[in-house]
């Protein structure tokens, strides 16, 4: 799959120049990735905290160009990305694009409906089609001493952290969002973070305590009290989530993720098999 992901990073059509930056957390480096030519590959090692922020963060700070983008290993640009994002973000900071959700061998579009995205839109969803592998940014306002600063690495298990940087973005001025499906993300069934079902709940507080605009927002707050909800239930924890449901209705009585939470605490369904139907559709919890 990194392989795939690569050759997608160097067949963009994009005329200016492109440097890719292979950074290996956790797991045995393969130099004989690393090229030289018109399109080099440096392969590095996450010499920060372990995890996918740390991860990210080695890259950017590995980079002197003057735009950054993410691309996860198991991820694939279309060739045009580049080219169609660069041209749209312009003087911006910060630009996303569209996506395809690939499971199961079927292919999803996943679109915003929406060319900026602000604070409102974030606080109220994830709006998982802003995935981490669209991201295009400025690096000038990124780093240690930029004005975004780095991704977040006391995000637990590197949850979350995506979603923290895209909030911090929009408060300083709306996302660009180019809404056309320029990247495809698989989500597998053996995803490395489907079942951690602790790190999901912890990670959830975390944004909570970090943003706590989404806590006073309705809509908002109930959709994270409704994950965690769900979250509570798949790992058996019955008392957790009936106080995660309470507090889902208590914002939004019309939260559905509350109604999945309590089948599964009645065994009238596995949290899991809901997540695998909305998976085939390219949404998830």
């Amino acid at each position: 799959m990194l392989d795939r992901a690569i050759a997608a990073v160097e067949a963009q059509d994009y005329p200016g120049e492109v440097r890719t930056v292979v950074v290996f957390d956790q797991a045995t480096p393969d130099y004989m990735l690393a090229r030289a030519g018109d399109r080099p590959v440096m392969v590095l090692v996450n010499c920060r905290t372990p995890g996918l922020a740390g991860a990210r963060n080695t890259g950017i700070l590995n980079l002197s160009t003057d735009l950054v983008a993410f691309c996860d290993d198991d991820d694939v640009w279309s060739p045009k990305k580049l080219r169609r994002q660069v041209r749209f973000l312009g003087t911006g900071e910060f630009a996303t694009c569209a996506m395809n959700v690939r499971f199961d061998g079927i292919s999803t579009p996943r679109l915003a409906g929406m060319g900026r995205v602000g604070v409102p839109e974030l606080v109220r969803s994830r709006m998982a089609m802003l995935h981490a592998s669209s991201f295009l940014i400025r690096r000038a306002v990124l780093g240690e001493e930029g004005a975004l600063g780095l991704v977040a690495e006391d995000a637990p298990g590197s949850q979350n952290e995506d979603w923290d940087l895209l909030l911090r973005a929009a408060k300083r001025a709306p996302v660009r969002h180019l809404d056309e499906p320029l990247i495809e993300v698989a989500w597998g069934r053996t995803s490395f973070f489907a079942h951690q079902y602790d790190t999901k709940i912890s990670s959830l507080r975390w944004m909570m305590e970090r943003h706590p605009e989404i806590g006073l927002d309705g809509v908002g707050a109930g959709r994270v009290y409704g994950q965690l909800a769900c979250w509570s239930a798949a790992r058996g924890d019955r008392s957790g989530a009936v106080h995660w449901v309470r507090q889902a209705v208590r914002s939004n009585w019309r939260e559905p993720r509350a109604a999945i939470a309590l089948a599964a605490l009645s065994g009238a369904v596995r949290v899991e098999t809901v997540l695998g139907a909305l998976h085939k559709r390219g949404r998830g919890i």
